[in-house]
């Protein structure tokens, strides 16, 4: 028996599309990420990108648990003597797509590829997107205890 490893442009990439309305951020960065990766195929391999393309649409309508929507902090370094910080209801007002954006990059691996990987990330505001070219397959994600529908 052999183990299979894909090459490098082997595997031709699915659109998927998500609808983040009511969605719990966590659990919806989770399940992305897990596309994006490819870890929802047989053919997974680490060094290759064997993940498929997700859109993301009402990305503004994502929840939080608990009380994170005022008291997480998003924080940042500018160069400047103190960091900078703001509430996810802050960023939800400026730019609502780098919420999850962010939550899903941070459960990417930290290296070269998951750059690659987060390049097929396509978070939309509102209900409208315009990869329906792409003919993507609508799937519902970020659900508590879910089986697998992919």
């Amino acid at each position: 028996m052999k183990t299979y490893m894909a090459r490098p442009g082997q595997i031709e990439p699915k659109w998927y599309v998500v609808d983040a309305t009511d969605c719990v951020v966590g659990r919806l960065a989770r399940d992305i990420a897990m596309i994006l990766m490819g870890k929802h195929r047989p053919t997974y391999t680490p060094y290759a990108l064997t993940g498929d393309c997700v859109v993301v649409t009402n990305c503004e309508k994502v929840v939080f648990t608990g009380k994170k929507m005022t008291q997480k902090q998003y924080t940042w370094y500018t160069g400047y003597t103190r960091q900078r910080s703001e509430t996810p209801a802050d960023r939800m007002k400026n730019s609502p797509e780098e919420i999850l954006i962010e939550a899903v990059r941070r459960m990417l691996p930290k290296n070269k590829l998951a750059r690659r990987m987060l390049e097929r990330l396509k978070v939309c505001v509102g209900p409208e997107h315009p990869y329906q070219s792409q003919q993507p397959e609508a799937v519902v994600l970020g659900i508590k205890n879910q089986a697998k529908v992919i």
